[in-house]
């Protein structure tokens, strides 16, 4: 029996186009990913890496991302944020955000302090703790920013203990009119010689980065790519069986 193939230009038309659809969304996933594993490496090599010292000269954000950093100053204590809806074990509560004066200079970066919990009968009631006075040290890890979380309308401005959803080191240094670097530090211990903030929680989510997920999407975009061509494969010899 000879197997017949019939060519129909629609479906053939049909079919480029969804593979070439399937093909392209799937390479962009796996683009993807493949930045998200880049992600995860540079992660856990600034982990490693020796902690880097913060003068007052200015710092690109993608030299310093992820790394251990180590600055010596003061914090402003008249200018602490705090970011809205960031829950801690199931519990409601805020990150609080402080600019910190480098010692020598007029250069601030933004210090993400910890987590604290707010009160459930009064939201707009600020949380009470303590500021290290006078210089002290701080550690953490750069992050690019706080965090995000949906916001809908414009941002307000920032002013002294706002409560926010979002903020970031460039929307504070043009709302406060301090100079800062343009990233965030996110604290991982007592500021040193006080450790009178120990009191603020510190056990700061990884970054999600999602490298399965993508994965996955590119696998079912390549996956219908494939099934069209089997489809259209298919249907071909079956019509050219039944004619």
């Amino acid at each position: 029996m000879v197997m017949a193939f019939r060519f129909k230009l629609i479906p053939f038309v049909a079919t480029v186009l969804v593979v070439a659809l399937g093909v392209q969304l799937g390479n962009w996933q796996s683009r993807r990913a493949e930045q998200k594993i880049a992600l995860q490496a540079k992660m856990a090599e600034g982990s490693r890496a020796a902690p880097v010292a913060l003068d007052g000269a200015p710092v690109a954000a993608d030299a310093v991302a992820y790394r251990r950093v180590t600055v010596s100053g003061e914090f402003v204590r008249g200018w602490p944020v705090y970011l809205d809806n960031r829950p801690y074990q199931g519990k409601a509560g805020f990150y609080l955000l402080m600019p910190f004066k480098i010692s020598g200079s007029t250069m601030h970066v933004l210090v993400a302090r910890g987590w604290l919990p707010r009160d459930p009968a009064v939201r707009d009631k600020l949380p009470s703790y303590a500021t290290p006075e006078g210089p002290v040290t701080v550690q953490g890890v750069a992050r690019l920013n706080a965090g995000h979380v949906m916001q809908l309308g414009t941002a307000p401005p920032l002013t002294p203990n706002a409560i926010v959803q979002n903020a970031d080191p460039l929307q504070l240094a043009k709302d406060s009119g301090l100079t800062m670097q343009p990233f965030v530090v996110e604290q991982d211990a007592p500021a040193r010689p006080s450790g009178d903030d120990a009191q603020m929680v510190r056990d700061w989510p990884a970054p999600s980065l999602g490298v399965e997920k993508h994965q996955g999407y590119a696998f079912q975009w390549y996956a219908l790519a494939a099934m069209a061509v089997i489809f259209f494969v298919a249907n071909g010899f079956r019509r050219g069986k039944t004619k």
